[in-house]
């Protein structure tokens, strides 16, 4: 278990900045990591390795299934692939390309996708990729990954440079909240826990796991104990984390910025069906796509917000 952070002075931070200043770093360390974009290194934040090291950066244009095509190339001849773009279009142009090359044959390509969730705004539902972690989980092979803060993006990228195989990372666009306790330190497949609660638990993932915390506060001032899980690995999922909040409080609420269909509520409810079956609550996208609007309206339209979340439990323990 660990405390939030509370020494950032306020500064937020969007995952796919510390995902270029962690791209930077890691470029420096390894002469094998090579960086793939589909024309966007502006917006995914690797336009920085971009400039340090033009011999290994690879811009395909508009070609995302020739990106992740290339991608698994250049894995096989030993080097160390990131392949970048937008996530609808990662996950969803490239779908049979990361399928069959990358995921059937067990490459070591790490896909960074940015702009995920409804937090896109203004861009609207064809770029709100609300069923990217869906895509992806479903893959054998497969790992999935939704960091929370800036500080845990960099952590996950240096995890994946040293792991072997296929990884999903989903990043944001917009700035958000540290959430980390300094001291803390990413394993893959492992879930943060900040406190157990007896009432209720949240189990979050990205950018909910800032508005978990918040919930959680607000319940904790009514008298209701519920505690927070940051699951940022979706697959493999922390079974041991999910059984020990569920058995504690004998009620889950999973919280996220993606459809409630087969993303983290998903996969944590398949667990519990068959190992610890309890009643759980899933706050997301609730089977529609987004709209166009300002990121703040957007959370407050699909409810994934601080006093949903405590309205939902609220509810829950009434029954």
């Amino acid at each position: 278990m660990g405390e939030r952070a509370e020494s950032t002075g306020g500064k937020n931070i969007a995952t796919r900045d510390a995902y270029g200043e962690a791209l930077l770093e890691l470029g420096k360390k390894r002469n094998d990591v090579v960086v793939l974009d589909a024309d966007l290194s502006g917006s995914t934040k690797t336009g920085a390795f971009a400039k340090a090291f033009p011999g290994r950066f690879y811009n395909m244009g508009i070609s995302e299934q020739d990106l992740i095509g290339t991608a698994g190339g250049l894995s096989l001849t030993g080097k160390l692939p990131f392949a970048s773009t937008f996530a609808v279009f990662e996950t969803g142009r490239a779908w049979e390309q990361i399928r069959q090359t990358i995921a059937y044959s067990h490459l070591n390509v790490k896909l960074v996708a940015t702009h995920s969730g409804i937090t896109v705004a203004e861009d609207g539902a064809s770029h709100q990729a609300i069923e990217d972690i869906a895509l992806m989980r479903v893959l054998p092979n497969m790992t999935v990954i939704v960091p929370s803060d800036g500080i845990e993006t960099k952590q996950v990228i240096a995890a994946i440079a040293d792991y072997c195989g296929p990884v999903y990372v989903r990043l944001g666009r917009s700035k958000v909240p540290v959430v980390m306790p300094e001291d803390y330190k990413f394993s893959i497949g492992k879930a943060h826990t900040y406190h157990t609660g007896k009432d209720a638990n949240i189990i979050a993932a990205g950018i909910m796991v800032d508005v978990a915390l918040k919930a959680m506060g607000i319940l904790k001032n009514e008298g209701v104990d519920a505690g927070v899980i940051n699951m940022s690995t979706i697959k493999p999922l922390d079974n041991d984390a999910v059984l020990r909040a569920a058995k504690a409080s004998g009620l889950i609420v999973t919280a996220e910025e993606h459809s409630i269909i087969g993303g983290l509520g998903g996969a944590v409810c398949e667990f519990l069906s068959e190992n610890y079956p309890v009643p759980v609550k899933k706050i997301g996208i609730k089977d529609t796509f987004g709209c166009s609007g300002p990121s703040d309206e957007l959370m407050k339209l699909y409810g994934l917000t601080a006093d949903n979340i405590v309205k939902t439990i609220k509810e829950a323990l009434k029954k």
